[in-house]
């Protein structure tokens, strides 16, 4: 009776709505404690009672138009949101076209994210209602292409081969270093086939679409001009977004610190990538442009979708965060796929600490180059060393699902991915003081070791540029600038990019300063060429410290494949090592070097209180063309119609030493 009594007493939607009083509150309840009383209690009771009454109907009268609205809402959800969208729409077109009619060249970069949206808000809407019908137009040639398949394939193959002869030959004609960056790519192609776990059982179709997808893209951005200039922009962009970081750390630590110390300087960077990184993944452009990445790479390559999708995310983030998209698929993975997995985060640098090299010098476009070219090669190289041999449960899968993140709102993830970047930022920060003082130490001790046998000034950095000069020279660089290019690569292969990168930023400032080259035996630059291909040599973060950091996250994930990812890891640091040195390789074959331009319309408008790389490039020519000879100095080529060129030569022997400033 007491259950049924309940019952009859619940709150109902529609009571609230009529405004009726809730059955639980009526004068039964009031009944049972009068006669409790013994009778009816006082007045002021009765009183309040009803004040109360009349109080709960007067609010929920009050909320009726509310409730009523919010119904509304609901039940014309749909029409609403076209509504609102249509308007926003409508909105951003007035302001569009105000800014293209105002100033169109300011508004380029505009016009372009507009086209790049609109397509594929197009093509959305056209795959999901004319999709199928398409396919079904397409299926009659789709299935003739099929069987003209095995013999168009080899014929598609030969003559994509005797192309890329004709090109390499015309292209190395002019430039013949490039044969050596050429040579460096397929040696090292073939050491990775000879380290193959299983040599029979390599998919050549995910090798050869892997370096073909990492050539297409390299040969886009390196030499066509479109190409350039977008990256160029791209990486200009970048560098200003990273600016805004300065009005954060400078309220902190004030502008003394962040303009003289390094911690400071460079640290919050990371924290204001990871914050942005953060909004991104909760807003889903994170995760879309990592689906549609991936399927460019399962489609053309053959990879399973869990291995791929993983090494897509490593573009963005890095070794611990991208397997933490495929989070419950790493249980039932084949150690092919693992090895793929870590091959990935090995090869690659992750968004934040991006931010972090671009904010010491190093070119911008060429690391975003990098990064995005490393995704194509690793996945390629992974299945050249450890291809599968074993049937993997998603091959076919259509779809891999991508978690989104448990914040509420896009405060809580701005200040989550804030929070997350403290351990990151205080990781790289112990990291560097550690190895910079073990670096340190063992310089001592080797030097100390070196005194003994009369070897003077032996170094870690010295053993490394001996050690790994013929990779560095293998890879395109001069044989001058071979040293100081396999003393970087040392540097990043046994403690850590980061160090490497910080080095390797003090040689260009010096080179843009326009030092001299050697100062006694020390170089004190190296050449652009030699410049560009050690940035994409030292992207990735395959080091001996990160063998630790992917064992443990991997096994924090799954716990009872500890022994698996330990069998595989070294395998995959070797292979992430060697896909930073295909696309430095890469990066070689197809650098275009600077031209200088006309040096005497550069001296006639010069400061020559101050140098840089012009000034000195100049000044070499200058040098170069002088003759002094009997007393008489004179100049070759274009340099004798210059009535200036003897005042010019006396201020670039200010600066530079040579020669003819004897005389």
């Amino acid at each position: 009776n007491e259950l049924l009594e309940m019952e009859g007493n619940q709150i109902t939607l529609d009571s609230l709505e009529k405004g009726t009083d809730n059955p639980a509150f009526s004068f039964e309840g009031e009944k049972r404690h009068n006669e409790e009383c013994g009778g009816p209690c006082s007045e002021s009771q009765e009183e309040r009672r009803e004040g109360k009454g009349r109080f709960s109907s007067s609010c929920r009268k009050a909320f009726q138009p509310a409730s009523k609205a919010k119904h509304f809402c609901k039940a014309h959800a749909k029409v609403l949101r076209r509504v609102i969208l249509g308007l926003l729409g409508v909105a951003y077109l007035c302001y569009f076209i105000a800014a293209c009619y105002l100033n169109f060249q300011r508004a380029l970069a505009l016009v372009v994210m507009t086209a790049v949206v609109a397509f594929f808000i197009c093509w959305g809407i056209f795959k999901k209602h004319c999709g199928a019908k398409v396919l079904l137009l397409l299926h009659p040639i789709g299935k003739c292409f099929q069987k003209s398949w095995p013999w168009l394939k080899w014929l598609l193959w030969v003559a994509l081969l005797a192309g890329l002869i004709v090109w390499l030959a015309l292209d190395t004609g002019r430039n013949p270093e490039q044969l050596i960056s050429l040579g460096g790519f397929c040696f090292l192609v073939l050491f990775l086939f000879a380290c193959s776990k299983h040599h029979g059982a390599v998919s050549w179709r995910a090798v050869f679409w892997g370096l073909g997808l990492e050539f297409l893209f390299g040969l886009f951005v390196l030499r066509t001009t479109p190409g350039t200039q977008a990256f160029q922009w791209l990486g200009d962009q970048i560098q200003y977004f990273l600016g805004y970081t300065t009005a954060g750390s400078s309220f902190v630590f004030g502008n003394t610190l962040i303009e003289e110390v390094f911690a400071f300087q460079t640290l919050p960077i990371i924290v204001f990538f990871s914050c942005v990184m953060s909004i991104l993944y909760y807003l889903g452009v994170m995760q879309w442009l990592i689906l549609k990445i991936s399927w460019l790479l399962q489609v053309s390559m053959g990879t399973s979708p869990t291995e791929t999708l993983s090494v897509a995310g490593n573009i963005f983030v890095g070794q611990t965060e991208a397997p933490l998209l495929i989070r419950p698929y790493l249980p039932d993975m084949t150690l092919s796929e693992i090895h793929a997995v870590m091959t990935g985060g090995f090869s690659t640098i992750a968004g934040s600490v991006m931010g972090a090299y671009i904010s010491f010098g190093i070119d911008a476009a060429s690391l975003i180059a990098a990064s995005v070219m490393a995704a194509p090669c690793a996945l390629a190289m992974a299945k050249l060393v450890y291809p599968e041999v074993e049937e993997s449960k998603f091959k076919g899968k259509a779809s891999i699902r991508l978690s989104s993140g448990e914040e509420q709102n896009i405060l809580e993830a701005a200040s989550n991915g804030a929070a997350a970047s403290v351990g990151l930022v205080a990781n790289i920060a112990a990291n560097l003081i550690a190895f910079l003082a073990v670096l340190e130490f063992i310089n001592a001790a080797l030097r100390w070791f070196g005194d003994m046998v009369d070897i003077k000034d032996l170094t870690f950095q010295v053993i490394c540029s001996y050690v790994l000069m013929p990779v560095a020279f293998l890879m395109g660089a001069d044989w001058a600038d071979s040293p100081v290019v396999a003393e970087l690569l040392g540097i990043k292969i046994f403690l850590n990019e980061f160090v490497a990168y910080q080095q390797l930023a003090t040689y260009k400032k010096n080179r843009l300063m326009g030092l001299e080259e050697w100062d006694g035996n020390r170089k004190q630059w190296i050449s652009e060429r030699a410049e560009s291909i050690t940035t994409f040599a030292l992207c990735g973060f395959a080091n001996l410290s990160s063998i630790g950091i992917t064992l443990g996250g991997l096994a924090s994930m799954v716990p009872q494949r500890k022994g698996d990812f330990a069998s595989v890891v070294l395998r995959a640091l070797l292979t992430g090592i060697c896909v930073s040195m295909l696309n430095a390789c890469l990066a070689g074959l197809l650098h275009v070097p600077t031209q200088v331009g006309d040096c005497a319309m550069f001296f006639s408008t010069a400061n020559f209180s101050s140098t840089s790389y012009t000034m000195y490039t100049c000044c070499k020519q200058l040098f170069a063309s002088s003759v002094f000879q009997n007393g008489t100095l004179s100049f070759t080529g274009s340099w004798a119609e210059q009535a200036e060129s003897v005042l010019w030569l006396t201020e670039c022997c200010v600066h530079y030493n040579h020669t003819s400033c004897a005389g």
